[in-house]
Parts: C-alpha cells; structure tokens; sequence
C-alpha cells in the first residue's frame, strides 16, 4: 500500500461519528482549536469607542472579505485609531468558544456554527451583521468511476464533517434523488465519508473515496488530481446564491461599541467592492494573505478555479441560511430551531445606505 493510502485510511479511520444533534461547528461536528496568534496593524487617526476589536477568520478563499481586508489594511483604514486585531482559525468550534469566552468580538464563519452558536445559547451570544461569501462548493467525482449523478448511488463520497454546512447540502441532495442514507453512520444507497478537507485530497488519489462535496479551495485541488466537477452546487438554489459565509458579532460588544461594528462593516462593504472592481488584484492579495499565513500560495491551477467560484456579496442571503437549517432538520441532524433574531442589519444598511447601495432583508428573521 503507498504512503499516501496508509495516510488517507488513517485519517478516515480516525473521522469521529459524533452524536450530538448540535455541537460547536456545523450541526454535530468536534472543535478544532488551532488558531494563530492575534496580529495588529499600525492604525491612524481618531480612536473610536474602543481601543482595538478582535476579529476572527479563516486562512481560506470562502474569507475572503476578510483575508483580503485584513492583508490590504482596508478595514483597518475604517477604524482609525482603533486598532484591529486579528486571529485565524481552522474550524468553526474554536472560532465560536472565542467568541463565547470573550476572546473575539467580531466574525466571519460559516452558516453552520452561526446557527448552531446562536441556538446553544438560546439567542443570547450573537448576531448575524452582514454577508460576506456566496458559492464555491462543489461535487467533484472520479470520471473513471462516475460520470452521471445516478452513478453516484452505491459510491463513497467525502464530506468535510458530519452535520457541517457541506454535509447537509449533499445529504439533502442524496434524498432529492430518491436515496437513503443514515445521516449519523453516512451508511445506505450512498456511503457518506466524513473526512477532513486537508486530508481529502489524499483520500481521493489514494482511490478510499470516490469523490467529495466539499468548499474551495479543496474542490479544485481534487480537480488538479484528476477529478471531476459533477455537480456546484450554485446550481441547485435560485439565481446561484447561497451563503457560505457570514459576519457575526458578540452581541455584548455590539451594544456597547456599535461605531466599532459599524467601521469593522465598512470596511467589508468596502473591500468587497475593491475585489469586485480588482478581481486579479485581490485574487493575488488573497494567496498572499494565505502563504503568510500558512506558509504556503496556493499553486494557479487550483487557485484560479477556486477564486472564479467564490462571490464576495454583502448580503447574508438569508433565505438560504434558514433553508440549509431546514434541510438539516429534515436529514435528522438538527432539532427545528428558533431563528428569529439570529440578524441585525440596522449597521449594514446604514452603511450600505451611505455607499448608495439598496438595503439587504433578514427574511423575517431579523431583530424584533
């Protein structure tokens, strides 16, 4: 068996089937607490209501709002004398405990662990403030393997964990095709394999897996090996938007520093319109941003792909938020939630307002 098979069975073995209905990121998944260091960026000007805010997000293209914001000094240069500081994290577990213990005050996550954080705390922890990322999820295949969605019954096909915002999304297709799988074992018609992004590409060259439903850039890394786009998933809800990435706030320091939210989304709204308007500037800041701090750029062919896939968007899409934690009751994986007030736009249509831009909507479940 080559190296790269004994790695990529170990880690499957080694993929928890967890059984909590919810749990720190996604609907039933374990935290991840790497983080990095907090970073500061030389600030200028007039300081605002507090001295610095702690912002928090991945070292990954769906962030990048965030990623690019941070690089290029562009929120930073809303904040004036308040100096930004930032922390990467890997998964949403241990972005969420930060931003419970304190340790964070402001972001950019996922739709999973933002229902599942406000949820465990019964409405009392966050807030959802803006949009930030729509797309880049895909369904990528082995062609030898697969060459239709029906050839996809009877296969094993990897999502990054259980419960996650991926795995409900490729559990609720299963079930639109008729199949049945178990969404706690991932055993039926389709074999669900919970099994770590870093680790997927591995598994998939190694042939344990016979393709993923997975996020950027992790989806055009498998391509780069061979495989397949089958299936974005774009495709699948109206006018291809979805959201994958959310702004969310502590709601302590939202009452207490509502300037401070209010520049951190300007800052946002701002660097999404300079990576609309510099798509090859930003995608170049973006894996600049990556190789600091990661150590490594991602290589052009998986990086062109990935970045044309992801859209920056203001708008949390909130429709489709409570929609995917529909879908998630409907797998089993998630008792029927209280959304309501899981939103508070009142700061991001300010400023939208201010940018002469048209308001966003929480889809009734927005701040009574």
């Amino acid at each position: 068996m080559s190296p790269a098979a004994r790695r990529a069975l170990a880690a499957l073995a080694a993929v928890p089937l967890l059984t909590g209905a919810l749990s720190a990121c996604g609907y039933g998944s374990q935290k991840d607490s790497n983080t990095s260091p907090a970073r500061a960026r030389a600030v200028s000007g007039e300081k605002l209501s507090a001295d610095s805010v702690r912002i928090g997000y991945f070292p990954n293209l769906t962030h990048a709002t965030a990623l690019v914001g941070d690089q290029e000094g562009l929120i930073q240069k809303e904040l004036g004398g308040t100096k930004l500081r930032a922390t990467t994290f890997n998964a949403g577990p241990s972005e969420i405990e930060a931003l419970n213990a304190g340790s964070i005050d402001i972001g950019w996550i996922g739709p999973s662990p933002a229902i599942n954080g406000y949820v465990k705390s019964k409405g009392g922890n966050l807030r959802i403030v803006s949009g930030s990322a729509s797309g880049g999820v895909k369904l990528v295949v082995d062609p030898k393997k697969i060459t239709s969605p029906e050839d996809v019954k009877g296969k094993r096909i990897a999502t990054p964990q259980k419960g996650n915002t991926q795995d409900v999304a490729f559990l609720n297709w299963i079930a639109s095709q008729g199949w049945k799988t178990d969404p706690r074992s991932g055993k039926g018609d389709v074999s669900v394999v919970r099994t770590d992004n870093k680790v997927t590409p591995d598994a998939f060259k190694s042939g344990s897996v016979d393709g993923a439903w997975v996020p950027e850039p992790t989806a055009s890394k498998l391509v780069a090996e061979g495989g397949k786009v089958l299936l974005d998933e774009s495709s699948l809800w109206p006018d291809g938007k979805f959201v994958i990435t959310n702004v969310v706030v502590s709601q302590k320091f939202l009452a207490k520093h509502p300037d401070v939210v209010e520049a951190v989304l300007r800052g946002s709204v701002r660097t999404n319109a300079w990576i609309a308007a510099h798509p090859d500037e930003a995608k170049a800041s973006a894996n600049a941003a990556l190789k600091k701090l990661g150590g490594s750029a991602l290589p052009a062919d998986v990086l062109d792909p990935a970045w044309q896939s992801i859209r920056t968007t203001d708008d949390p899409l909130a429709t489709t938020l409570d929609a995917q934690a529909e879908h998630a009751v409907a797998a089993g994986l998630l008792d029927k939630p209280d959304l309501t007030g899981i939103y508070d736009l009142t700061l991001l249509n300010k400023v939208l307002k201010a940018e002469g831009k048209p308001p966003v909507d929480a889809a009734k479940l927005g701040r009574q």
